[in-house]
């Protein structure tokens, strides 16, 4: 039974699915030459196999997740942000368009906020974390809100944050050329807070968070598997130790690893 009533279970897949398929190349599988593209540091896979306790197949595994993952907060952000385009009175710009905002909600009845009356119109600024901005571009994102305000006084603007120090809906006060500033339209908000004003039900984040692990597990196995990567740089690894003259495994591997990084430095060439 589909339990959520801002979204259809149809829109919620596809929108899934879309995101799944964001991941893109990040999904192929790594082979030694991949795995090594920007030339791995041995030194630290070897400390980090000691200290953690752990075998050369769970560091290689980390190291490629931690590869794959680097670009993944990008298509995440793509979730959080293009989801809005299936929920009432949002609408979601394409890129660069429409002030370059991420979400602009309007509501014909008017939109309450806190302590500033009464708007018909929320634009919004997406961050994935609320530390993702330094000064620079908090005040610059600040700017862009002021001018906002300045064109449309029947509007407020939001930084909405999908992980927050809290659950918040705030003025959003920060610095601009070294001085404090704030402005009771302009407003820090948290995921949650966002998601319960546009649906107008207070758990509404909290439900499809719910949903979504049952909706992510069905998306991937529609992909019948195409999209499941299968890694071979163990093995490579394993067939380079096999060829050297060093009888402990372990070191052997270890001098494999060393001469993905370290193949044309004294002493390792021969």
């Amino acid at each position: 039974m589909w339990n959520l009533t801002f979204i259809t279970e149809e829109d919620f897949t596809n929108h899934v699915k879309s995101t799944i398929e964001k991941y893109g190349e990040k999904l192929e599988s790594f082979d030694l030459k991949r795995f090594n593209k920007n030339i791995i540091d041995p030194i630290k896979l070897i400390f980090d196999k000691t200290v953690y306790q752990s075998s050369w197949e769970e560091i290689v595994s980390n190291e490629i997740f931690r590869q794959r993952d680097k670009s993944n907060n990008n298509d995440i952000g793509y979730f959080h942000q293009r989801i809005f385009q299936y929920i009432a009175n949002c609408h979601v710009p394409p890129n660069g368009e429409e002030g370059g905002w991420d979400v602009i909600y309007e509501n014909a009845t008017g939109i309450e906020i806190p302590d500033a009356g009464s708007v018909h119109t929320v634009y919004v600024e997406m961050k994935n974390k609320h530390n993702t901005m330094n000064s620079a571009s908090a005040g610059k994102t600040f700017i862009k809100m002021q001018n906002q305000l300045l064109n449309d006084d029947d509007c407020a603007c939001f930084l909405v944050e999908a992980i927050a120090q809290r659950s918040q809906n705030i003025k959003w006060e920060t610095t601009v050329d070294k001085k404090k500033v704030g402005h009771k339209l302009i407003r820090r908000v948290s995921l949650d807070q966002f998601y319960a004003l546009v649906t107008g039900q207070e758990d509404a984040f909290y439900q499809m968070c719910m949903a979504l692990p049952t909706v992510i597990e069905k998306a991937v196995k529609d992909f019948e598997g195409t999209i499941v990567p299968h890694d071979t740089v163990i093995d490579e690894l394993r067939e380079m130790a096999a060829k050297q003259d060093i009888e402990s495994e372990d070191m052997a591997i270890a001098m494999a690893a060393y001469m993905l990084g370290f193949g044309s430095y004294i002493g390792f060439l021969k």
